[in-house]
Protein backbone atom coordinates (compact mmCIF):
# COMPACT_ATOMS: atom_id res chain seq x y z
CA UNK A 1 0.00 0.00 0.00
CA UNK A 2 2.65 2.34 0.95
CA UNK A 3 4.35 1.81 -2.34
CA UNK A 4 1.06 2.33 -4.45
CA UNK A 5 1.03 5.71 -2.31
CA UNK A 6 4.13 6.70 -3.37
CA UNK A 7 3.08 5.65 -6.96
CA UNK A 8 0.87 7.94 -7.17
CA UNK A 9 2.55 10.84 -5.78
CA UNK A 10 5.41 10.43 -8.00
CA UNK A 11 2.63 11.30 -10.99
CA UNK A 12 0.58 14.15 -9.47
CA UNK A 13 4.56 15.74 -8.89
CA UNK A 14 4.98 14.71 -12.40
CA UNK A 15 1.55 16.79 -13.34
CA UNK A 16 2.02 19.69 -11.66
CA UNK A 17 5.84 19.85 -13.36
CA UNK A 18 4.46 19.59 -16.87
CA UNK A 19 1.37 21.89 -16.09
CA UNK A 20 3.57 24.66 -14.68
CA UNK A 21 5.76 24.41 -17.85
CA UNK A 22 9.08 23.25 -15.65
CA UNK A 23 9.39 20.17 -17.94
CA UNK A 24 8.42 19.94 -21.73
CA UNK A 25 8.43 16.77 -23.82
CA UNK A 26 9.79 13.56 -21.75
CA UNK A 27 12.13 16.11 -19.65
CA UNK A 28 13.05 15.44 -16.21
CA UNK A 29 12.80 12.98 -13.47
CA UNK A 30 11.60 11.92 -10.43
CA UNK A 31 12.42 9.37 -7.84
CA UNK A 32 11.73 8.69 -4.15
CA UNK A 33 13.30 6.31 -1.74
CA UNK A 34 11.49 2.63 -0.84
CA UNK A 35 13.83 1.23 1.49
CA UNK A 36 18.02 1.60 1.76
CA UNK A 37 18.18 -0.68 -1.07
CA UNK A 38 15.18 0.53 -3.36
CA UNK A 39 14.14 3.37 -5.40
CA UNK A 40 11.28 4.34 -7.59
CA UNK A 41 12.15 6.38 -10.70
CA UNK A 42 9.89 7.68 -13.52
CA UNK A 43 10.96 5.64 -16.75
CA UNK A 44 13.03 7.43 -20.08
CA UNK A 45 11.59 9.05 -22.99
CA UNK A 46 7.50 9.27 -21.18
CA UNK A 47 6.21 12.92 -20.53
CA UNK A 48 5.56 13.95 -17.00
CA UNK A 49 2.81 14.83 -17.69
CA UNK A 50 1.13 11.56 -18.44
CA UNK A 51 2.72 9.19 -16.40
CA UNK A 52 0.59 6.14 -15.02
CA UNK A 53 1.63 4.60 -11.15
CA UNK A 54 2.71 1.59 -13.67
CA UNK A 55 5.30 3.07 -15.80
CA UNK A 56 7.44 3.62 -12.88
CA UNK A 57 10.45 1.49 -12.69
CA UNK A 58 12.55 0.40 -9.47
CA UNK A 59 16.05 0.94 -9.09
CA UNK A 60 19.10 -0.71 -6.27
CA UNK A 61 21.63 1.64 -4.67
CA UNK A 62 23.86 1.21 -8.01
CA UNK A 63 20.88 1.75 -10.57
CA UNK A 64 20.32 -1.16 -12.13
CA UNK A 65 16.46 -1.98 -12.62
CA UNK A 66 14.96 -4.22 -10.79
CA UNK A 67 11.11 -4.28 -11.44
CA UNK A 68 9.08 -1.87 -14.18
CA UNK A 69 7.87 -2.67 -17.41
CA UNK A 70 9.86 0.78 -18.86
CA UNK A 71 13.27 1.38 -18.70
CA UNK A 72 14.26 3.47 -15.98
CA UNK A 73 15.31 7.07 -16.40
CA UNK A 74 18.95 7.79 -17.61
CA UNK A 75 19.62 10.41 -14.82
CA UNK A 76 18.72 8.45 -11.72
CA UNK A 77 22.74 8.39 -11.38
CA UNK A 78 22.54 11.48 -9.95
CA UNK A 79 19.45 10.68 -7.63
CA UNK A 80 21.11 8.02 -6.60
CA UNK A 81 24.59 10.70 -5.49
CA UNK A 82 22.06 12.44 -3.87
CA UNK A 83 20.73 10.09 -1.39
CA UNK A 84 24.36 8.20 -0.85
CA UNK A 85 25.87 11.52 0.26
CA UNK A 86 22.31 12.86 1.94
CA UNK A 87 21.17 9.76 3.84
CA UNK A 88 18.24 11.99 5.59
CA UNK A 89 17.26 12.83 1.72
CA UNK A 90 13.84 11.09 0.92
CA UNK A 91 12.91 12.12 -2.69
CA UNK A 92 14.28 14.16 -5.22
CA UNK A 93 13.12 16.19 -8.28
CA UNK A 94 15.56 16.99 -11.52
CA UNK A 95 13.72 19.39 -14.31
CA UNK A 96 14.20 22.30 -16.43
CA UNK A 97 12.53 25.62 -14.99
CA UNK A 98 12.84 28.26 -17.49
CA UNK A 99 14.22 31.09 -14.87
CA UNK A 100 16.23 28.54 -12.89
CA UNK A 101 17.73 27.20 -16.04
CA UNK A 102 18.46 30.07 -17.48
CA UNK A 103 20.93 30.81 -14.36
CA UNK A 104 22.26 27.11 -14.98
CA UNK A 105 23.41 28.13 -18.87
CA UNK A 106 24.54 31.82 -17.97
CA UNK A 107 26.16 30.01 -14.98
CA UNK A 108 25.50 33.24 -13.27
CA UNK A 109 25.23 32.73 -9.55
CA UNK A 110 22.07 33.46 -7.70
CA UNK A 111 22.53 35.82 -4.87
CA UNK A 112 20.54 35.37 -1.28
CA UNK A 113 19.72 37.77 1.37
CA UNK A 114 17.29 39.88 -0.81
CA UNK A 115 14.04 37.18 -0.10
CA UNK A 116 12.51 35.99 2.88
CA UNK A 117 11.09 32.80 1.35
CA UNK A 118 14.47 32.18 -0.38
CA UNK A 119 16.02 32.55 2.87
CA UNK A 120 13.61 30.33 4.67
CA UNK A 121 13.30 27.52 2.02
CA UNK A 122 16.41 27.14 -0.44
CA UNK A 123 19.44 29.33 1.00
CA UNK A 124 22.39 28.99 -1.28
CA UNK A 125 21.91 27.31 -4.19
CA UNK A 126 25.34 26.25 -5.69
CA UNK A 127 26.04 25.26 -9.60
CA UNK A 128 27.23 21.96 -10.61
CA UNK A 129 30.18 21.55 -12.92
CA UNK A 130 29.16 20.82 -16.02
CA UNK A 131 29.42 17.31 -16.93
CA UNK A 132 27.27 15.37 -19.43
CA UNK A 133 23.57 13.76 -19.18
CA UNK A 134 23.25 10.26 -17.56
CA UNK A 135 26.79 10.20 -16.53
CA UNK A 136 28.58 9.13 -13.49
CA UNK A 137 30.97 12.00 -14.22
CA UNK A 138 27.75 13.56 -13.26
CA UNK A 139 26.16 12.68 -10.66
CA UNK A 140 30.00 12.68 -8.93
CA UNK A 141 29.57 16.52 -9.42
CA UNK A 142 26.61 16.94 -7.76
CA UNK A 143 27.36 14.85 -4.86
CA UNK A 144 30.10 17.03 -4.17
CA UNK A 145 27.78 20.18 -3.70
CA UNK A 146 24.84 18.13 -1.91
CA UNK A 147 26.17 18.78 1.54
CA UNK A 148 24.30 21.39 3.64
CA UNK A 149 22.14 22.68 0.45
CA UNK A 150 18.45 21.27 -0.38
CA UNK A 151 18.87 22.44 -4.09
CA UNK A 152 21.40 22.81 -7.00
CA UNK A 153 21.73 23.92 -10.51
CA UNK A 154 23.65 21.63 -13.30
CA UNK A 155 25.79 24.31 -15.35
CA UNK A 156 24.16 23.92 -18.88
CA UNK A 157 21.40 21.65 -18.00
CA UNK A 158 18.58 22.40 -15.22
CA UNK A 159 18.10 22.30 -11.19
CA UNK A 160 17.51 19.44 -8.76
CA UNK A 161 15.71 20.11 -5.60
CA UNK A 162 15.52 17.04 -2.76
CA UNK A 163 13.94 16.75 0.89
CA UNK A 164 12.60 14.80 2.92
CA UNK A 165 9.55 13.85 1.06
CA UNK A 166 8.28 14.38 -2.25
CA UNK A 167 6.36 17.50 -1.43
CA UNK A 168 9.33 19.22 0.09
CA UNK A 169 11.00 18.76 -3.18
CA UNK A 170 8.30 20.07 -5.43
CA UNK A 171 8.12 22.94 -3.50
CA UNK A 172 11.71 23.53 -3.12
CA UNK A 173 11.75 23.86 -7.17
CA UNK A 174 8.76 25.87 -7.12
CA UNK A 175 10.28 28.13 -5.14
CA UNK A 176 13.43 27.86 -6.98
CA UNK A 177 11.60 28.83 -10.23
CA UNK A 178 10.04 31.75 -8.45
CA UNK A 179 13.32 32.85 -7.00
CA UNK A 180 14.74 33.09 -10.70
CA UNK A 181 11.76 34.63 -12.15
CA UNK A 182 11.64 37.17 -9.32
CA UNK A 183 15.27 38.04 -9.95
CA UNK A 184 14.77 38.45 -13.65
CA UNK A 185 12.22 40.94 -13.37
CA UNK A 186 13.69 42.64 -10.96
CA UNK A 187 17.19 43.63 -12.34
CA UNK A 188 14.73 45.04 -15.77
CA UNK A 189 14.29 47.54 -13.07
CA UNK A 190 17.39 48.19 -11.30
CA UNK A 191 19.66 46.62 -8.72
CA UNK A 192 17.84 44.15 -5.86
CA UNK A 193 18.23 45.45 -2.74
CA UNK A 194 19.77 43.18 -0.16
CA UNK A 195 18.06 42.76 3.46
CA UNK A 196 19.44 44.59 6.09
CA UNK A 197 21.92 42.29 8.67
CA UNK A 198 19.15 42.40 11.45
CA UNK A 199 16.52 41.12 9.49
CA UNK A 200 18.39 38.41 8.17
CA UNK A 201 19.43 37.45 11.43
CA UNK A 202 16.05 37.33 12.55
CA UNK A 203 15.32 35.03 9.18
CA UNK A 204 17.63 32.81 10.53
CA UNK A 205 16.70 32.27 13.90
CA UNK A 206 13.01 31.83 12.35
CA UNK A 207 14.41 28.92 10.00
CA UNK A 208 16.29 27.33 12.83
CA UNK A 209 13.04 27.33 14.84
CA UNK A 210 11.35 25.83 12.00
CA UNK A 211 13.97 22.64 11.74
Amino acid sequence: MYEDQLRGEVCEIGRRLYARSLVSGSEGNISVRLDQDRFLCTPTMVSKGYMQPEDLAIVDREGNQTDGYRKRSSEILVHLAVYQSRPDVQAVIHAHPPYATAFAVTRRKLPTGIHPEQTLLLGAVPIVRYAMTGTQLLADEVARQVDGNVAVLLANHGAVTFGPNLESAWQRMEVLEGYCRLLTIARQLGKPRKLARRDLRDLEELKFRMT
